[in-house]
């Protein structure tokens, strides 16, 4: 807690351990990229299984590893279907490969689950990592969370999406997937180092309750707020949490709850999803008529189809992936598809506006200001080839307009 660390090295080593623990009952099919998404902890207890290479083949190795996607849903579908356990990692831009592979069996197992003599199975589980928000050398073809979407229109007995903030929170997703029966998993993650926001025990009672309010980061812990300021993602809460303090130097008198949410189904109403919150504990999370303002990781129509039945949702505005950005860096990511703190606070200010005569008398000129900065650190960005170093240190979420000057 505290520290910045990377989600799927933290990942790596507690699959290396899943591997000892499982010889024989646990695999790993991986279209290619397998040490690119960090993961390569694993091979200090295992190796990759190669049946055309003398070296590998007949080995024991658990990592299946090839590019092709749909060859590697194949095995990932057969594998499971004996009762074993599997774990697919990919590229986010290229799990719509097999969607429709996916969306078939699921449909087999809704059926096979209507049919009395057939047991519960494994749940299939997707780790999404090389995300639109951190690219590397990769440009817009590498920019595409669809996949999101596409498990999001499942049965709900079925479909199940996490975005676990930071990296305690990962494994304890983790462990609940690789144990869990019968779903579709997609977890959600950042590959390059991020900042470790919870506490494993503080993690383990976040993810269980799918989302809660993180009093440290709110105003006076998240106590009658004038807006409430919601991440689902790593990048875009770290985002959330620097646009909070960002406002409580520019914006003192504004009065912010911040929230984060891990498990994407408890935005659905408890109707429609087992996991869904039922109005009186959505409220508790997020009021119940105060300004929300989501910034999120993937596309903004899916958090609309969750949250659609809810009452009084003209309070709400949404911060997405908008298809913007090529190969830059990844705050300009955040720039380019008004999801950065600057555009966050915007989104605050505007909100708390609405109730807050004080934060409304300074509004135009607080947000005339906020959309300098977002001018002045583009042209920084495009000058000088790389992000202010101050926007991605976790001690120092502040403006500070003087790193941005000539030179």
């Amino acid at each position: 807690k505290g520290s910045s660390e990377s989600c799927m090295q933290r990942v790596g080593a507690y699959l290396e351990k899943v591997v000892q623990a499982n010889p024989k009952s646990f695999r790993i099919f991986s279209p290619d990229e397998f040490e690119s998404n960090k993961l390569s902890k694993v091979f200090d207890s295992t190796n990759r299984n190669f049946q055309w290479d003398e070296f590998s083949n007949a080995r024991g190795g658990r990592v299946i590893e090839m590019l092709s996607e749909h060859t590697m849903q194949g095995f990932l579908q057969g594998y499971t279907l004996t009762g074993r356990t599997a774990l697919f990692p990919s590229y986010e831009s290229f799990l719509g490969i097999v969607h429709t592979m996916m969306v078939q069996y699921s449909k087999f197992t809704k059926m096979a689950r209507e049919t009395p003599w057939r047991g519960d199975i494994p749940s299939i589980n997707y780790l999404e990592t090389s995300t639109w928000t951190r690219q590397e050398h990769n440009g817009f073809s590498h920019q595409n969370p669809s996949f999101i979407g596409a498990v999001l229109n499942l049965k709900p007995t079925a479909a199940r999406v996490y975005f676990p903030p930071d990296a305690n929170c990962f494994l304890s997703t983790m462990d609940h997937c690789l144990k869990s029966k019968n779903y579709v998993n997609l977890m959600v993650g950042s590959k390059q180092p991020s900042a470790v926001f919870l506490s494993a025990d503080e993690a383990e009672n976040h993810c269980r309750a799918g989302g809660s309010v993180w009093s440290t980061y709110s105003t006076d812990g998240g106590l009658d707020p004038d807006v409430v300021l919601v991440g689902i993602g790593a990048e875009l809460t770290f985002e959330v949490i620097a646009a909070a303090a960002i406002l409580r130097e520019k914006a003192p008198s504004a009065r912010v709850r911040v929230v984060n949410v891990t498990d994407l189904m408890i935005l659905e109403t408890a109707s429609l999803h087992p996991h869904g919150l039922n109005d009186e504990a959505f409220d508790s999370l997020f009021t119940n008529d105060r300004p929300i303002h989501f910034n999120y990781h993937g596309y903004a129509n899916e958090l609309k189809g969750l949250l659609f039945g809810r009452p009084n949702l003209d309070r709400v505005t949404i911060a997405s992936y908008m298809e913007e950005g090529s190969t830059t860096t990844p705050f300009n990511m955040m720039l380019l598809n008004e999801t950065s703190r600057y555009h966050v606070a915007i989104a605050a200010i505007k909100g708390a506006a609405k109730r807050n005569q004080k934060v409304e008398l300074k509004m135009h000129e607080l947000v005339s200001e906020l959309e300098s900065e977002i001018k002045r650190t583009q042209e920084f960005i495009v000058r000088e080839k790389t992000d202010p170093a101050y926007l991605t240190d976790v001690g120092h979420l502040k403006i500070d307009s003087s790193s941005l000057s000539e030179g």
